[in-house]
This record gives structure tokens, C-alpha cells and sequence, in this order.
């Protein structure tokens, strides 16, 4: 069934109205539904109730909430995923997978070696899109929760954030040379309900040095012996924290 976000919170046996055009195109168009039909909605307080169709309106679709079906689907820890600018389709593909894999939030970096150069005038259009991605992803993967995205011009501007983060992570291929997979492991082990996880990557080339020094008091760590593109290494992280969070406990 298919499955539609609200900024509400959720209530049983009321009515709510959908007002975003690109879910009511859908839903009237695509989707094809009518009267007395049933979709899901997913409200702001993380809670799922199927809902049925009760009229069309100019600028609407009013719906009554009908059944609770809420079933925890969030990785039980809140991962951002920083990631230098890699080229759009690739950034898209990204955006697109590691939200279906749990990550919470994004943070798209103009880093020193990404070959994508973003104008200033086009940055609220790209995140327009980006979160589009990110809306229908969550969507399509029973996610309770939207991620969010945000742009920074250098990896410098999320250095004064990082108290923000109970673990902060760079992946940084020469760990491999001195045990760094192990303590991706521990971290995965360590890792309690409800923490707040920031993981840094590169783009196409990889961090520089400079950028790599910032960070000082970040936990550097390989994720294998192997180099994995700009747009697989964050994946290959959430696939093994989710292993480790949902799999292994």
C-alpha cells in the first residue's frame, strides 16, 4: 500500500487532508485511487495509520484515519552521512539508497577535490531536488521519517558542530594500513540507542590531508582493504551498522 508523509501529528478515527501537489498528482493520477480507497499515512510523530479516501477537492484529498499498523522501521541510532559533492547522478543514486538503508540526515560538502562545482544561485534548486529524492525513498521503503539535506561550502563549516555527535567518523583509506577496520567494529559494537553518529567521506579522489586534519579529535577508520567509489563507501558503512544494530542484537 502505498504510503504518504504529513507534518502532523497522528490521530485515530479524525480526519486529515493531503494539500502537497506532487502526492495529490499522484495519488488522484498515478495511482489512480477513488473514493473509499485506502493509502498510508506517516505522521510527524513517527506514527503509520492506514487512511481512507473521503473526497476529492480542488486542492485537497481528505482522508479519515481508520487503522494503527505503525512498525518500528528507523535505525535505532541517528547516522548523518557527510559526503563531498560527487557528480549529480551519482550524489542522486546516493541520496536515494542510503535512504533506504536508515541514514537520518545529509550534509552535501564542496570539497577540495570534487569535481562538481555548485553555483550559489543553484543551490536552493538542487536541495528541492535532492529532497524530493529523499521524500520518495522514504516513501518507497516504509521509513517513518524524512532525512534531511543540507549544503556546506567546505568541510571546515560542520568542524563547529561536531559536539553535536556522540561519534565522529572519517573514512579514510589509510587506516587500512594500521588496523582502522577493527575499530569500525568497536564503534558498531559500542553504539547505544538513541547516539548520534556524523560520518564523513570524500568525494571522487578522496579527502585531502588538509581536510583529514581537521579533524583531529574524529575517529579515522577503513572500511576494508578494498577502495570503494565516492558514492558506494557510505552504503557499505550503513550496511554494516545496520548489521550490527538490527541483525546482530
Amino acid at each position: 500500500m502505498q504510503r504518504y508523509f504529513l507534518q502532523e501529528n497522528a490521530e485515530l478515527n479524525q480526519r486529515f487532508f493531503i494539500h502537497n501537489t506532487d502526492d495529490i498528482h499522484h495519488i488522484k493520477n498515478v495511482m489512480r485511487k477513488s473514493i473509499d480507497q485506502e493509502i498510508i499515512l506517516t505522521f510527524e510523530d513517527q506514527k503509520s495509520l492506514i487512511s481512507k479516501i473521503i473526497a476529492f477537492h480542488d486542492d485537497s484529498i481528505e482522508l479519515e484515519t481508520i487503522e494503527d499498523i505503525t512498525r518500528q522501521t528507523e535505525l535505532p541510532v541517528d547516522i548523518t552521512i557527510a559526503s563531498g559533492l560527487i557528480k549529480g547522478d551519482k550524489y542522486e543514486w546516493l541520496l536515494q539508497k542510503a535512504t533506504e538503508m536508515g541514514a537520518h540526515h545529509f550534509i552535501a560538502v564542496q570539497s577540495e577535490r570534487s569535481i562538481v562545482k555548485l553555483d550559489a544561485k543553484k543551490i536552493s534548486k538542487k536541495l528541492d531536488r535532492w529532497q524530493k529524492i529523499v521524500k520518495e525513498a522514504s516513501e518507497q521503503s516504509m521509513r517513518l521519517t524524512i532525512p534531511s539535506i543540507k549544503y556546506k561550502s567546505n568541510f571546515k563549516s560542520i568542524y563547529d558542530n561536531m559536539n553535536e555527535y556522540d561519534y565522529v567518523i572519517i573514512a579514510y583509506e589509510e587506516e587500512a594500513k594500521s588496523g582502522g577496520t577493527s575499530k569500525f567494529h568497536q564503534i558498531g559494537s559500542n553504539l547505544k540507542h538513541g547516539q548520534k553518529v556524523l560520518m564523513i567521506f570524500g568525494p571522487e579522489g578522496g579527502l585531502t590531508e588538509n581536510e583529514v586534519n581537521l579533524y583531529d579529535d574524529a575517529i579515522k577508520v577503513s572500511l576494508g582493504p578494498r577502495i570503494l567509489r565516492a558514492e558506494t563507501a557510505p552504503l557499505y558503512a550503513l550496511a554494516a551498522l545496520s548489521y550490527q544494530l538490527e541483525l546482530m542484537r
